[in-house]
């Protein structure tokens, strides 16, 4: 099977963002209409997050039949409604019986500032993000939850760089695929790991009437970080920084072992 390099190359799996340019701020969902057993690793000082505790191997919910990334901190969760509103309409969602309850675990990212703080993501945005799903290859970059992610945040947002959302894909070999959609909103930079270099980052930046980080074009995080400069630097960082992604794959996994590979 010929790979695109995205998570949908994992069959079953379909992506769609719905953002406002003008307010940058967007969410991105992951369907998956026929279930998947999902597990959840949930990190940071400050998550916000909705359903994930589904995902934990003690409870009942074993399988998802969505997942929602989103901009617009606590506020972007309203997404989620949308969401669960499209796979209703479709008939999808876990049997209670009474009804079909779409089980769509979700999590934020804190977009607020960057563009409009009074726009966010909310049900009408899901619903559209469901309506642009597909199995093609998502946009990547400047789309859905990346619309309004950074990186680079150690000097404030004077010093931040634009960042985004994006996907890769692996064939294991048996016929197994793996695939991952993470939007990357970062206190720090994003590295090449095989040469090092700084691909987007923390730029140098004038705080008051001292300057950050040299002449360059990064001012490397750590680099700062480390320097006495960087101490006092730290008054000014920025606290709003969240990575949010999702993993799927086709193997037959138990919800026991997907959330143990949630925290690989």
């Amino acid at each position: 099977m010929a790979l695109h390099n995205t998570i949908t190359d994992v069959p079953g799996i379909r992506v769609g963002h719905a953002h406002d340019i003008e307010a940058i701020t967007g969410c991105t969902v992951v369907l998956c209409p026929q279930g998947a057993v999902g597990g959840v690793d949930q990190r940071g000082g400050a998550p916000g997050t909705r359903e994930t505790d589904l995902l934990g191997p003690m409870h009942l919910v074993n399988k998802a039949h969505g997942v929602l990334l989103t901009g617009g901190s606590a506020f972007g969760l309203d997404a989620a409604t949308g969401v669960m509103r499209f796979l209703e309409e479709q008939g999808v969602g876990f049997d209670a019986h009474v009804a079909k309850v779409p089980i769509v675990p979700a999590a934020v990212l804190f977009d607020l500032e960057i563009g409009r703080v009074d726009v966010r993501p909310d049900a009408a945005m899901g619903y559209l993000a469901c309506q642009n799903a597909s199995k093609d290859p998502p946009q990547e970059g400047n789309a859905g939850a990346g619309m309004g992610a950074t990186v680079g945040k150690i000097l404030g947002m004077a010093g931040a760089m634009k960042s985004g959302i994006g996907s890769a894909s692996r064939d294991l070999g048996g016929g197994a695929v793996v695939g991952a959609l993470i939007a990357v909103n970062a206190f720090g930079d994003v590295v090449d790991p095989a040469s090092g270099d700084i691909l987007a980052g923390t730029r140098p930046a004038k705080l008051g009437s001292i300057r950050f980080g040299g002449d360059g074009r990064f001012a490397d995080t750590l680099a700062v970080m480390k320097g006495m400069a960087g101490k006092m630097a730290l008054r000014f960082a920025s606290r709003g920084n969240t990575v949010i992604g999702v993993v799927a794959t086709n193997a037959q996994l138990t919800k026991e072992e997907v959330n143990k590979v949630a925290q690989m």
